[in-house]
């Protein structure tokens, strides 16, 4: 395998959305630079949506593909079942054998936006659940003595639910340690995480260390974080999903606040520096932030989507909700003739997820039948053969007609 050294090449990955490098970015470089082909991973837990998170790691790791370096992609698929307690203030639901094995398979299927599976040099898909499911508990008591109490302790969301008096699980604690333990089995010179993830990614540096004799470089990459500093993901709720539609990633990037502009450039676009701080200096001059923001809600769905979707993501943004029209590809849906609760439609058309959903977007004046705003959670709705336009917030848009 030829691999590259091309030192631009090699400034990018160590720079562009990374936090920090460990043990040092120096000894990185030199192990880049001297051509040796080393084994990165990135792990992920099957444990929910794939994010803007997860697209940067993994692009992080399509770098070093790219490079001709050998990457593996780690499905947590026995992980998953335990669930990372990072950032938590209360300990995850577990989830199902099903469920995991489920979210394993799409997230494959979007791995594939990013990396490259054939070829040359193909990423390599692993799963935890081929050897943990094989442990012993007297291997995994043996494991377990490489760490102590006290460095569990440390972490941040341990020491704040001690002080609240939330409950900590002792399966919680085995998380760190079975991450670790990824790298010893998978035998790499560098992992890549958000750098959330640096305790656990640090926690396999020290086994590989002490298990093989090896030295295991981090790379930490930048969160995505909104303006009060959380996280934007699948747990909170606010992150765009790769799963998204192209016109609900478009729309999402362009309800997030203006200063999440800047941050969303440096780590979900590849424009150089210089050009991100010409930018900065005509926002600062005054420009209108609206201008910037379509760029970017255009660039990051086409990073995601790719170049024909968001093309038209921007244009039906431009249509419905600057120039106020109607979407030309609105959705159809049938029901019987005659009287419909309003609460019931939104429901069956899936402008809403629940009834309690619907009730909230109707009190909250954010529904509308026939272009005129409903308040009323008990609005009835008769419905034709011509059919009746229900639309939710400025993007959902559903025509529903009699049969």
């Amino acid at each position: 395998m030829n691999i590259k050294t091309d030192q631009k090449a090699i400034e990018h990955f160590l720079s562009h959305g990374v936090e920090r490098i460990l043990p040092t970015p120096e000894a990185f470089k030199e192990k880049l630079l001297k051509g040796e082909r080393i084994s990165a991973y990135l792990g992920m837990d099957a444990t929910g949506k794939l994010h803007l998170g997860h697209a940067l790691n993994m692009m992080k790791l399509a770098e070093l593909q790219a490079m001709g370096h050998r990457v593996i992609l780690l499905i947590g698929t026995f992980t998953s079942i335990i669930g990372d307690p990072t950032d938590k203030s209360a300990a995850r639901t577990q989830q199902t054998t099903e469920e995991v094995k489920e979210h394993a398979k799409n997230y494959l299927k979007l791995a594939t936006r990013f990396l490259s599976f054939e070829g040359e040099n193909p990423c390599e898909v692993r799963y935890n659940g081929d050897w943990y499911e094989k442990m012993t508990f007297a291997e995994v008591i043996k494991l377990s003595s490489e760490f102590t109490v006290q460095q569990m302790l440390e972490r941040d969301m341990f020491e704040k639910r001690m002080k609240e008096d939330k409950p900590i699980f002792m399966h919680e604690f085995f998380y760190p340690l079975m991450q670790g333990y990824d790298s010893v089995v998978l035998d790499v010179d560098l992992e890549i995480g958000g750098n959330d993830q640096t305790f656990n990614m640090l926690a396999g540096r020290d086994l590989l260390r002490k298990l093989r004799g090896k030295e295991k470089f981090v790379l930490a990459h930048r969160l995505l974080v909104d303006e009060n500093g959380a996280k934007m993901g699948k747990t909170t709720g606010n992150g765009v999903n790769l799963e998204d539609d192209a016109i609900d990633i478009y729309g999402k990037v362009m309800r997030w606040p203006d200063t999440m502009l800047i941050p969303t450039y440096e780590l979900c676009t590849q424009l150089e520096t210089d050009e991100i701080a010409t930018i900065k200096k005509s926002l600062a001059g005054g420009e209108n932030p609206m201008k910037y923001k379509k760029d970017l809600a255009y660039r990051v769905t086409r990073w995601v989507a790719g170049d024909e979707a968001a093309e038209k993501a921007q244009a039906h943004f431009e249509s419905v909700h600057q120039k106020h029209e109607k979407p030309e590809d609105i959705a159809v849906h049938e029901v019987k003739e005659g009287e419909h609760a309003l609460v019931e439609l939104l429901v069956s058309t899936g402008l809403c997820s629940s009834k309690t959903d619907a009730r909230a977007q109707i009190e909250q004046g954010g529904v509308r039948v026939k272009d005129v705003v409903s308040t009323d959670p008990k609005t009835m709705v008769q419905i034709d053969s011509e059919g009746v336009l229900i639309q939710k917030g400025k993007r959902h848009f559903v025509h529903v007609k009699g049969v």
